[in-house]
C-alpha cells in the first residue's frame, strides 16, 4: 500500500510542486492541499514545505 503524503500550499509557497515530486519519488503519493482546506483527504503525512517568499 503506497503512503498519502498531503503537500500543504500556501500562498507564496515556492517549493510546494518541488516537495511534491520529492514525494512521489520517495515512492508515496503526493495529494495537494490548499492552506484553507478543511479536509485532509485522508492522507497518511503532511509535509509544509519551505522557501515563503513573505
Amino acid at each position: 500500500m503506497t503512503s498519502r503524503i498531503g503537500v500543504i500550499t500556501f500562498p507564496g509557497t515556492l517549493d510546494d510542486r518541488d516537495t511534491q515530486r520529492a514525494v512521489g519519488l520517495a515512492g508515496a503519493e503526493a495529494v495537494p492541499l490548499w492552506h484553507r482546506d478543511k479536509d485532509l483527504k485522508q492522507v497518511d503525512a503532511v509535509v509544509l514545505p519551505g522557501g515563503f517568499s513573505y
